[in-house]
C-alpha cells in the first residue's frame, strides 16, 4: 500500500503466535494497533503523514491479517492482556523498552491494557473511538445493544456465529464496514485493504479468532477491567481520546468524562466522521496523533 512505501515487512516468533508487522518511519517509537475487522492496512493513510516524526510499527493483531491465529476456546487466547504481551514482546523485539502506542477500535483495548499492565512501556496512550470493555458493558442499554449488537452475537458459543458469518462472509463484512462509517458506504475504504479484509474472512480460523476476541471481552477483559476499578488503579501515561462525531463513542456519556475515570491526564476530540477515524479521516486524526505524541 502507498501509506506503507518503504516499510519493512517481517514475522516475529512470540510464544504461541507469530506476528506480521511492517516497520518504517525515523524517529521515537510509535505502536499502531487495529481494530475489528481489519489488519494493520487501516493505518495507511495516517502511516505516510507519521513516518517523517515516528518509528511506526504496525502488526495485525493475533488472529487477524498475517499473523497466527492459536486455537482457543471462550476467549482464553485472544484477552486484550494476552494480546498486549504479544505487542510488549514485538516491541522489545525491536529494541524499544518503552513507547508510544495508538490503538482503534479492538487495537485501543489492547492499547489500554497494555498500559495499565505494563504502565513503564507506555511512554504516551492514543484510543480511537472507544471507551473502555467495562463501561461498554455496565452502560449497555437498549439503544446501546442496537447500535453494538455484534459485541453479543460475535461472543456466543461456537460455533453459532462462526457458522452464520462464514455462509456469506463477504456480505456480513461488508455491512460491518459499510455501517459503522459516517455515509454508510465502502467508499472509505481502500480496494487493497478492502480485498485483503476478505482474504481473511474466507479462512474458518480467522473468523473463528476474530469471535473469540469478543468472547473475552464478554468476559474474561471485562473481568480485568472490574478488578483495575476495585484495586483503584489508572492509567499513569497521557491519554489522547478521538472520537467520531458520528460514531458509537459520541452518542453516550462525553468519551472525555468517561475516561477520566481511567486515566489521571486525558485531552482529546471528536472527528467529523464515523468509527474509522484513519480511513475516513486521515488528515485530522494524523494531526492529532502527530501533535499528541
Amino acid at each position: 500500500m502507498s501509506g506503507f512505501d518503504g516499510f519493512a515487512e517481517r514475522e516475529f516468533a512470540i510464544g504461541e503466535s507469530t506476528i506480521f508487522a511492517r516497520i518504517g518511519g525515523s524517529g521515537p517509537p510509535l505502536l499502531l494497533l487495529h481494530g475489528y475487522p481489519q489488519s494493520h492496512l487501516m493505518w495507511a493513510r495516517v502511516a505516510g503523514a507519521l513516518a517523517g516524526q515516528f518509528t511506526l510499527v504496525a502488526p495485525d493483531l493475533r488472529g487477524y491479517g498475517r499473523s497466527s491465529a492459536p486455537p482457543s476456546r471462550g476467549g482464553e487466547r485472544y484477552t486484550k492482556r494476552i494480546m498486549a504481551q504479544d505487542a510488549v514482546a514485538l516491541m522489545a523485539a525491536l529494541g524499544h523498552q518503552s513507547f508510544a502506542v495508538a490503538g482503534h477500535d479492538r487495537g485501543g483495548r489492547v492499547a489500554y491494557r497494555l498500559a495499565l499492565d505494563h504502565p513503564e512501556r507506555v511512554t504516551k496512550l492514543a484510543v480511537l473511538d472507544i471507551v473502555p470493555t467495562w463501561e461498554m458493558w455496565t452502560g449497555m442499554d437498549a439503544a446501546r445493544a442496537m447500535a453494538v449488537y455484534h459485541w453479543m452475537f460475535l461472543a456466543q458459543p461456537e460455533p453459532f456465529p462462526e457458522t452464520l458469518i462464514s455462509a456469506a462472509a463477504q456480505a456480513y463484512l461488508d455491512h460491518t464496514l459499510a455501517s459503522w462509517t459516517n455515509d454508510q458506504t465502502l467508499a472509505s475504504f481502500a480496494p487493497d485493504a478492502l480485498a485483503a479484509y476478505h482474504e481473511a474472512f474466507r479462512d474458518p480460523a480467522r473468523v473463528h479468532a476474530s469471535c473469540e476476541d469478543y468472547r473475552a471481552g464478554a468476559t474474561l477483559d471485562r473481568a480485568f477491567d472490574e478488578a483495575d476499578r476495585a484495586a483503584g488503579r489508572k492509567i499513569a501515561a497521557p491519554l489522547l481520546a478521538l472520537w467520531g462525531a458520528k460514531g458509537i463513542p459520541a452518542k453516550g456519556e462525553a468519551p472525555l468524562d468517561v475516561w477520566r475515570r481511567w486515566a489521571n491526564d486525558v485531552s482529546g476530540e471528536g472527528i467529523a466522521c464515523g468509527h474509522f477515524l484513519p480511513e475516513e479521516a486521515p488528515e485530522a486524526t494524523a494531526r492529532a496523533l502527530a501533535k499528541f505524541f
